[in-house]
């Protein structure tokens, strides 16, 4: 798993197309070459940018289920939901198709987030208001998700 980090701005063209800024391109450079997959997120309206080598792990779990069950079908049927494999052009642009231009709100300007080993991509206005805090206690949520996980031997986090 790649782990990529940052969090860049940039401004979407009439067509969709989206500048890929440049420390972002030099870590996604090894995954330039066999694309990328680029979905609804599950839980925000933005979207999820996977690097292929991810997206086929994410597949590899997903393959997992049994789609005789079907919570398992309506899930797959949701999360596959718009997902489109996109490329990076010779002058560092994503098309983002109007589709999901639309879902995520994307208007004029544009943020590329990390997340661990994925891309987010936010409306600008809308990553402000996700972040803000104001629906939220980001102190009381890091101590529930991390507050019990202890991996060193030292017992010290």
């Amino acid at each position: 798993m790649n782990t990529i980090v940052g969090t860049y701005e940039c401004k979407v063209d009439a067509k969709g197309r989206l500048m890929m800024p440049a420390p972002l391109k030099k870590q996604l450079t090894a995954s330039l070459q066999s694309g990328f997959v680029l979905k609804r997120s599950v839980f925000q309206q933005c979207l999820e940018l996977y690097p292929m080598e991810e997206w086929d792990l994410m597949m590899k779990k997903i393959n997992k289920l049994n789609r005789f069950v079907k919570k398992n079908n309506d899930f797959i049927r949701r999360f596959t939901a718009g997902v489109k494999v996109v490329e990076v052009d010779a002058l560092g642009r994503l098309l983002v198709p109007k589709d999901l231009v639309t879902f995520a709100s994307i208007s004029k300007d544009v943020v590329f987030s990390s997340a661990v080993n994925i891309v987010e991509i936010w409306d600008k206005d809308l990553y402000e208001k996700s972040i803000s805090g104001e629906d939220m206690d980001f102190a009381d949520l890091a101590e529930e998700v991390m507050g019990n996980i202890n991996d060193d031997e030292d017992g010290i986090s």
